[in-house]
């Protein structure tokens, strides 16, 4: 089974890519570490990483109104690692599509 999930591509992380730092995000497995992470990253997209930080991110609390009253849920917690690459090294997300 594979460690990463999916790539994380927001606003900050593209404003990361702008200034010229090579962090990246991506969800990854619960119970993945940061080695798993590292060797992972490094074999699929043929780069370099210099380190690998984590954080487990908690879901948020949902809340809707129907005829039988509030619906409360929530959304799941998740595991995400912020990858940072050695200089001059990048990640193309969109290579293969």
């Amino acid at each position: 089974m594979s460690v990463l999930k999916r790539p994380i591509i927001t606003e900050k992380t593209v404003g990361y890519l702008e200034r010229g730092l090579t962090q990246y995000g991506f969800e990854v497995d619960m119970q993945a570490t940061k080695a798993q992470i590292k060797s992972e990253v490094e074999q699929v997209y043929e780069v370099k990483v210099e380190s690998v930080n984590t954080m487990i991110v908690r879901g948020k609390q949902r809340m809707r109104y129907s005829k039988r009253g509030v619906i409360r849920g929530k959304s799941p917690n998740y595991k995400k690692a912020v990858v940072t690459l050695r200089p001059g090294d990048e990640i193309d997300f969109y290579k293969h599509i």
